[in-house]
């Protein structure tokens, strides 16, 4: 029998985000890399391969892929061919590399994508990015549409200044179209970057313009509908509803376990660590799990 694993104020962990490299190959005003700073310690295919075998038998059901940028790891297909069964898998990708990969990657097994996507204009992408690449990345959603890597979430990084007057041209992009929704995500504080917006106004005026507003059963989170347009706001900081609601463990790429999203100070290491002595240090990092904002 599966034992599906709950913290100390009984959430379940049901979502496994693993964190495959800190290399990318853009260079983001904003990120941080969750502090991953050492390409060299990568972990490898098989210390993946037995993280989310483990995964699996404690009943987590999605493994989210993540970086740096996870499609510039020569073994990215042998990882997902490997995904356990009955376990859905994704990738949060910045999509440079999608448009050649993306066939590849559903007949892989992949099962939808999330492309971080901060800008429609190709000044302001190359100043959040470092890189003109915007037309490979428009390219890339387009190819993930077709291998049917759907839906294709769009994660625009909210920042003040520089980008938010663009909420209603990513709106326009993705209206009409079942497959595409836009997830608006709260810049967190790191880097000494000084773009960031609360986006607690932002969520209102979205609720005030929607002819629909859902509410997802997994995060609690609120999905508005604005005439053929779906968009979510990812709001992590002083959010009390994002905490309780938790229901992930992460995977650094240099392989210790992450049981808090905005707290570095209570990972565990699992490199080189199989069967029951990863079982042991999963259920060690689930019981520190506690809710960051109370």
């Amino acid at each position: 029998m599966v034992q599906v694993l709950r913290d100390s104020y009984g959430r379940p962990v049901t979502n496994l985000r693993i964190s495959l490299t800190s290399r990318c190959n853009l260079s983001c005003i904003y990120c941080h890399a969750e502090g991953e700073k050492d390409p060299d310690s990568e972990m490898s295919t098989e210390e993946i391969i037995d993280i989310m075998n483990v995964a699996a038998n404690f009943g987590i059901r999605s493994i989210k892929f993540t970086g740096g940028e996870p499609l510039i790891r020569p073994d990215i297909l042998e990882i997902l061919r490997a995904v356990p069964p009955g376990v859905e898998s994704s990738i949060t990708t910045n999509g440079i590399l999608l448009s050649e990969m993306a066939e590849d990657l559903k007949k892989a097994g992949l099962r939808r994508v999330n492309v971080s996507l901060d800008s429609l204009n190709p000044e302001t992408y190359k100043r959040i990015t470092g890189c003109d690449r915007l037309g490979d990345v428009l390219a890339g959603i387009d190819a993930a549409l077709r291998a049917g890597l759907t839906p294709v979430k769009l994660n625009m990084v909210v920042l003040a200044g520089i980008n938010d007057h663009e909420i209603d041209d990513f709106l326009n992009y993705v209206r009409g179209n079942r497959h595409l929704v836009l997830q608006l995500i709260e810049l967190m504080h790191f880097k000494d970057c000084d773009y960031h917006g609360d986006l607690r106004g932002l969520e209102a005026m979205l609720a005030s313009r929607s002819n629909q507003v859902l509410t997802r059963r997994m995060h609690h989170r609120k999905k508005y509908c604005l005439d053929g347009a779906e968009v979510e706001v990812v709001r992590p900081l002083h959010n009390t509803e994002f905490c309780a609601y938790c229901n992930r463990l992460r995977v650094t790429s240099d392989g210790k376990l992450k049981p808090c999203l905005l707290r570095t100070d209570n990972h565990i290491s699992i490199r080189g660590k199989k069967g029951a002595e990863l079982e042991a240090l999963f259920r060690q990092a689930v019981e520190q799990r506690e809710p960051f904002f109370k």
